[in-house]
């Protein structure tokens, strides 16, 4: 007996057994409790589903037993869990978990399918031209760039000066937008060329944030190899905690004031005699990460960027300071790895790995934006770093990929930055204390008197309201 045939055997079993079934009428909407219907689901398909969360409980679906389709499993999830926004995730061992909705992530076949739609849509370099106007246009509305006040024009408050071997230090606090502080810190060259490039560094999501050990060796080493390099705390995190509660980081307008964060620091950099503006760099991990491309796409300045683990054809990126804005509902759908094509034709490497949602990149995001590239003449310009066997991370081995990298298309010396044989030396790095790359301290006290520490202000200076509903703990 075929298999579609069993199941449809099973279903009629299945609804034989339990007692409730005829009990239910049209005069109901044939009603029953999801958790009966989810029975049913494993009897038919003959699979486990876990509920460990209980999200499950106290629910009821009309007409449960009609959105059964024994034919395919994908179907009845989708028919009788998406009302609820839940979903169906199989597991490693073939069970599958109920988890909620999650709107940035796909599987990695709809991921790859998603993609193949995506390259359909822009099969030649006019085409492309005119989608990726399409996106950037959209992403700046979406993001509310174009409601932002104006930066104001103030003094930016900067710490006294570290000097360490081959650059130097001092912390920033910049008013980006009235009563709203950029916290972070700038690594400089030392001594210092007429003219350096410039390297932006988003934070990501690891932990420590832009204080931990790998960030600091990071933008030190640049700074070492002739860049100027501007580091910064995520919205809600680190020192802007002093301004918003941690809580507000998954506020979407978190998302707004990072990318703006990133292109305002670049404004203030930008008035710094020694900054050579036509070599302008861009690298982060993770979160940060997804500021690379962000950046890269929206702010003509950039020339060279360096996304690492983020570019994924299945994942947008998990925290509302990432996607919550829904620019990848620009141009009836888009993904992290379109907006990463949007750098083109300027030099560009992906970086990923084995471990996390850019396991695929070598086979399928990388080709994805290597099109793109060729149709400008450049494909020659845009790599791929992948480490297999590792994890999501920015650690030691995705800096060496990187600093190269950097080094090649901002003209910066490796020389700076390498040992006897020739290797790159990070050991020469002086790792900080935290408190020595604070601007305003752990006391919110500290602050500026005009610093505005309520997120309803934030969302009226882009004249929105804040429409997010808090789960309590």
């Amino acid at each position: 007996m075929k298999t579609k045939n069993i199941r449809f055997v099973l279903f009629f079993v299945a609804c034989f057994m339990l007692p409730n079934v005829y009990a239910q009428t049209s005069d109901t909407h044939f009603k029953q409790a999801l958790t009966e219907t989810v029975k049913t689901i494993q009897s038919v398909f003959q699979i486990e589903i876990i509920d460990n969360d209980g999200l499950l409980k106290d629910k009821e679906l009309d007409y449960g037993q009609w959105k059964i389709d024994a034919t395919n499993l994908e179907v009845t999830f989708a028919n009788v869990l998406s009302p609820f926004n839940l979903s169906a995730v199989k597991q490693s061992n073939g069970t599958y978990k109920i988890k909620k909705f999650q709107y940035h992530k796909l599987t990695e076949e709809k991921g790859a399918e998603r993609l193949k739609y995506l390259e359909s849509l822009s099969p030649d370099l006019a085409s492309w031209e005119a989608r990726k106007a399409e996106l950037k246009a959209c992403m700046f509305s979406a993001f509310g760039l174009d409601k932002a006040p104006a930066m104001p024009d103030s003094k930016p408050f900067l710490t006294k000066k570290r000097k360490y071997k081959g650059y130097t230090v001092e912390n920033i606090g910049l008013e980006i937008l009235p009563g709203v502080y950029a916290t972070g810190s700038i690594y400089k060259p030392h001594p210092m060329p007429k003219k350096a490039a410039v390297i932006v560094t988003p934070n990501g999501h690891f932990g420590d944030g832009r204080f931990r050990e790998s960030e600091q060796i990071r933008c030190a080493m640049l700074a070492k190899m002739g860049a100027i390099v501007v580091n910064y705390d995520l919205f809600a995190w680190d020192e802007s905690q002093l301004q918003f509660d941690s809580k507000y980081h998954r506020n979407s307008i978190a998302s707004t004031v990072q990318v703006l964060t990133g292109m305002r620091l670049l404004d203030y950099v930008s008035t710094l005699k020694q900054a050579d503006m036509s070599r302008v760099g861009v690298t982060g991990g993770s979160g940060g990460g997804s500021q690379t491309v962000f950046l890269a796409a929206l702010d003509d300045r950039i020339t060279v960027s360096v996304p690492v683990v983020m570019v994924s054809s299945y994942h947008s990126g998990g925290c509302p300071c990432e996607s919550g804005r829904g620019i990848h509902l620009c141009g009836n759908g888009t993904n992290n790895v379109e907006i990463a094509a949007m750098a083109a034709p300027k030099p560009q490497l992906l970086v990923s790995d084995g471990g996390d949602w850019t396991n695929n990149t070598p086979e399928l995001e990388y080709p994805f934006v290597q099109r793109i590239y060729e149709f400008y003449g450049k494909k020659d310009v845009v790599e791929n770093a992948h480490f297999a066997k590792e994890g999501h991370n920015y650690k030691a081995s995705k800096r060496m990929a990187m600093y190269p990298f950097m080094a090649k298309y901002l003209k910066l010396s490796l020389k700076k930055v390498s040992d006897r044989n020739g290797g790159i030396d990070e050991s020469t790095v002086t790792v900080e204390p935290y408190e020595n790359l604070y601007v305003f301290g752990n006391n919110p006290e500290n602050l500026p008197k005009n610093a505005i520490k309520d997120i309803e202000a934030l969302y009226e200076l882009f004249g929105e309201k804040n429409e997010r509903v808090y789960e309590s703990k």
